[in-house]
């Protein structure tokens, strides 16, 4: 007697691939936004990483511009005689609006606000600086200059990234015990709709590991498709999400992209791999646990 046809089809199955095609396509947008959220940390960090910026804050009271223009004269000297710094330039006028247009919008007056000089340096690599001193030799040149070295911000923005990641594998985890679980319950309902043929087996000889791998084969088989149905759904999620701003949607400021590489996609292959192994040793665990009660 062949294996396949110890077990026959039930017609409660359906209901467990849509549970387990929907779980693998959460799992796969987890998997997936937890690859997007480490590229953005990557690209973030490696952004301001090697750069500090200068402000040169307008004066309260007396000629605004002129008082503007001579203490950026003075940072630029400072910044340009610090050994370490290989470039320092001020930002235009016109890269400074760019800056602020996306939190206040391209028709606000943003031409009438009092905006801050700002003053990119890149840092030579492998060079040190000693940010304290320098914040104060540009504070005596340029009373109204801060000086942001971003290292508050890089930081902020790991730990961001770090956050989303690990939720992202809490939620895989917990949609692993639910697959888990759902298999358990199918392989109980399973063993219980087809008792006496099992009963029948047994008192053939058959042994309990025979029985199992009829159950193991079925729900792998089973898995491993409706998994694989999820992943392919999810696929498709984020290649279409990769090609919005190709047909002319904008990308939204300071979010990274919401697509994946098609070389990435190929991490999605392992969801419907790792739900078939769950679903093989959650039902061969059942099916022994549930033959050594029966009998």
């Amino acid at each position: 007697m062949k294996k396949r046809r110890i077990m026959p089809n039930s017609k409660g199955a359906a209901p467990l691939d849509v549970v387990i095609t929907v779980m693998a396509f959460l799992a796969a947008l987890a998997l997936g936004a937890s690859l997007i959220a480490r590229h953005a940390a990557e690209s973030w960090s490696e952004g301001l990483s090697g750069k500090i910026t200068v402000q040169i804050l307008p004066a309260s009271t007396g000629p605004a511009r002129d008082s503007l223009t001579a203490e950026t004269d003075a940072a630029l000297a400072v910044l340009r005689a610090t050994p370490g710094i290989v470039h320092a330039a001020p930002l235009s006028q016109a890269e400074q609006l760019k800056l602020v247009q996306p939190w206040l919008g391209a028709e606000a007056l943003v031409a009438d606000l009092p905006l801050p000089q700002l003053i990119d340096a890149d840092i030579a690599p492998g060079s040190v600086l000693d940010i304290a001193a320098l914040a104060r030799q540009l504070k005596t040149a340029a009373p109204h200059a801060v000086l942001d070295d971003h290292s508050h911000w890089i930081s902020r923005l790991r730990d961001l990234a770090q956050t989303l990641v690990w939720s992202a594998y809490g939620i895989l985890f917990l949609i692993a015990v639910a697959t888990a679980s759902i298999v358990a319950f199918a392989t109980r309902a399973g063993l219980d709709a087809h008792n006496d043929m099992v009963s029948l087996l047994h008192q053939m000889g058959a042994q309990a590991g025979f029985i199992s791998r009829v159950f193991e084969g079925h729900y792998f088989r089973a898995a491993l498709v409706a998994a694989g149905t999820g992943a392919a759904f999810a696929a498709v999620v984020f290649l279409t999400a990769g090609g919005l701003q190709s047909v002319g949607y904008e990308a939204v400021p300071f979010l990274p992209p919401l697509g994946l590489k098609p070389i990435e996609l190929l991490w999605l292959i392992t969801v419907p791999a790792a739900a078939a192994l769950i679903a093989l040793f959650t039902a061969r665990l059942s099916v022994l646990a549930a033959l050594r009660q029966i009998h």
